[in-house]
């Protein structure tokens, strides 16, 4: 594959796929502007804050390191995708400003309007439903700040396009590692996010968890699954000096699917249950029987 130079994102703007999204849910949906609302006046901005805080104080490159191994064991429990779908019954994501219901709602929201408006991709649907059931390791009692929120990479300087970046990593010891807080860190140029290490969350550990399992996903899926909350990267447009051709690739697919997973967020509850056979034969085809976990 051949070497790319990316340190003025201008130089790659891959066009959407869709120019536009049509929501099945527009009665309750609001403006895509008021989406990620960080600021003082939503209602669960202290939450959200503090989730933040926390997760920024946290995520060093030794952390990330050691979650790496403790969860890659795959040692927690062996289900199928579908108990693991009904334990997010349990789960609020205590860093998202937009909703405040189980995220088991939101993970069919998505999927069902990436079937209306992929039909013929089934792999895109089951993406969209399993795309955050990396967060049960909240319900077998991970801290949410090592499971919810944005990523970003550890390892190399905290880039402004972060969510609070200006105050809520002032006592991250990886800023003041001389090895970690340059533009660069420990990273080579265009050396491709297969090679990055992104802040511990339920992205990797459910891509992790998918490759580990032999999941038949196909590598746009995986990547969409791996890098979705890497808003620094898909929207914010950091990061392009650390990748490669086919990060860019993959790129106008994880902005794709970021239409789905953000703008589909209301207060509407699918109606899961009839729902679910659909779904379930997806996963008979991509990833079935019992997984480890």
């Amino acid at each position: 594959m051949g070497k790319i130079i990316l340190d003025d994102p201008s130089e790659f703007r891959p066009e959407p796929i869709h120019s536009d999204l049509q929501l099945k849910f527009t009665p309750e949906a609001k403006p895509t502007e008021q989406f990620r609302d960080y600021t003082a006046a939503n209602q669960y901005f202290d939450r959200v804050k503090k989730t933040y805080l926390d997760i920024h104080t946290h995520q060093t490159v030794q952390f990330v390191e050691r979650k790496i191994a403790e969860w890659g064991r795959f040692d927690r429990c062996k289900m199928t995708i579908m108990e693991a779908l009904d334990l997010l019954n349990a789960m609020v994501d205590e860093s998202d400003p937009d909703i405040n219901l189980p995220n088991i709602a939101h993970a069919f929201q998505t999927a069902e309007q990436i079937r209306t408006v992929w039909p013929e991709h089934d792999w895109f649907h089951l993406t969209g439903l399993i795309h955050d059931l990396g967060k049960v390791m909240a319900v077998w009692g991970e801290p949410q700040w090592a499971v919810t929120g944005d990523t970003f990479v550890v390892g190399c300087e905290f880039v402004n396009s972060i969510v609070f970046r200006s105050d809520t990593f002032n006592h991250n010891p990886d800023g003041c590692n001389p090895k970690y807080n340059t533009k660069y860190g420990m990273y080579r140029p265009n050396c491709g996010l297969e090679q990055i290490k992104l802040s511990w969350g339920h992205d990797e550990y459910l891509y992790r968890v998918l490759v580990h399992n032999k999941s038949t996903l196909p590598k746009e899926g995986l990547s969409m699954i791996r890098f979705h909350s890497f808003y620094p990267w898909h929207t914010g447009e950091d990061y392009m000096h650390l990748c490669n051709a086919e990060d860019m690739e993959m790129l106008k697919w994880v902005r794709e699917f970021n239409k789905f997973d953000l703008y589909t967020k209301c207060e509407r509850f699918p109606d899961i249950e009839a729902l679910k056979p659909y779904y379930q034969a997806l996963i008979d085809k991509y990833m079935p029987g019992k997984l480890e976990f």
